[in-house]
């Protein structure tokens, strides 16, 4: 939304600007340019001037806005990277709805111990009242955005939005309640509206399954360490950092950081069917099928994942990319894009705020994309 580029400039201390410079082994570092560090494997399966030919537009064409960070990786294996000045792969990056992702994967965690149940209602005390219809509302519904909540996603004019409300105005301070306060615009279940109050929603709803407390901290601590012990460590994401707001309730639909290796790993992880980079199912295989199976009033989107599927709500390439490929999404141009036929993933983390430039930078994603074979 337009409004987060404001929110930006606030945000600003919450994401390191750490410049690297060196590397060796088989990455072949281009002599010209030491810094920023710009390195393409040798032994990739497509050549390195091919690699180079689609990477440099997304950097170097103004029309594509400012790439920070590109990851290519197939098998696993980062095979290009390339980074703006001031940032590294070391670098905390801060995505926006890509953490809607990392959200879904952590409440299909929950449902494979039993906390959570797919199509129960979801237990909100808001919504406890007898004949209140919001008591009706499932955990598949909140994931594939059909809860039927009056919540709009962008304002116009802004800032009227409710995103923008609940992050940075009278909703901050707690998150989970502005949004299960709102009222019902349609029936559960019939509409697809695109909702960040949605995922707030799962992210209270997860540190309530792991704490009765209502103390911020022990929510906090809690989330944490499940996020710790179930994600962070056996997916190998050292840099994976949630935020929280003041009432502890992981800020679930955006506001998380990575550095571009970590989001490409958690690609990976999906990828590979739930299993970590050591082998282990991480997360059972038919959650990550039921992440990747459209919703049926979008066929675009299936649980808080976008599908390169026709559609008007699209935020892929569906024609230029294969039909299986899937990604996280996030505001002002955040890709992480995964083709299981191609064992491919890319990261692109950039801000790209004039909606033709998200178009021109899809492009040259696609183009990346198709170099490889299926």
């Amino acid at each position: 939304m337009k409004s987060e580029m404001k929110s930006v400039k606030r945000l600003g201390m919450m994401i390191g600007l750490v410049a690297l410079a060196g590397a060796g082994g088989a990455w072949a570092v281009r002599a010209a340019d030491p810094q920023p560090i710009y390195r393409v494997a040798g032994d990739a399966v497509v050549g390195q001037a091919a690699l180079r030919g689609a990477i440099d537009p997304l950097f170097d064409d103004s029309a594509m806005g400012d790439t920070r960070a590109l990851i290519v990786m197939r098998d696993g294996d980062v095979i290009a990277e390339r980074y703006a000045p001031g940032f590294g792969p070391d670098t905390r990056l801060m995505s926006w709805s890509i953490a809607k992702s990392v959200t879904a994967v952590l409440v299909g965690l929950m449902v494979a111990d039993g906390r959570l149940a797919l199509d129960m209602p979801v237990p909100v005390a808001a919504w406890s009242q007898p004949g209140d219809p919001r008591g009706k509302i499932t955990l598949r519904q909140l994931l594939q955005m059909t809860s039927g909540l009056d919540h709009v996603e962008d304002g116009d004019p802004q800032p009227a939005g409710d995103t923008v409300r609940m992050l940075f105005t009278d909703g901050a301070q707690d998150m989970g309640g502005f949004a299960e306060s709102k009222p019902l615009a349609h029936t559960p279940g019939t509409v697809f509206s695109y909702s960040t109050g949605s995922s707030v929603i799962l992210a209270d709803l997860m540190a309530r399954m792991l704490t009765n407390s209502s103390d911020p901290d022990t929510r906090r601590r809690a989330m944490q360490a499940f996020i710790d012990g179930r994600l962070k460590a056996p997916g190998k994401l050292p840099s994976l950092t949630p935020e929280y707001d003041a009432a502890g309730t992981m800020i679930g639909g955006s506001i998380m950081h990575m550095t571009a290796r970590d989001y490409g790993r958690f690609g990976e992880l999906l990828r590979r069917q739930g299993r970590g980079p050591a082998g282990h199912q991480i997360l059972p295989e038919k959650w990550v099928d039921f992440m990747r199976t459209p919703s049926t009033r979008n066929a675009a989107y299936g649980a808080h994942l976008w599908l390169n599927r026709a559609s008007e709500d699209s935020a892929l390439m569906p024609g230029l990319a294969p039909a299986s490929l899937f990604g996280c999404v996030g505001h002002n141009g955040q890709y992480i894009l995964v083709s299981p036929s191609q064992r491919l993933t890319v990261v692109r983390i950039g801000m790209s705020p004039r909606k033709e430039q998200r178009a021109a930078v899809r492009g040259a994603l696609a183009k990346l994309v198709g170099l490889f074979p299926g």
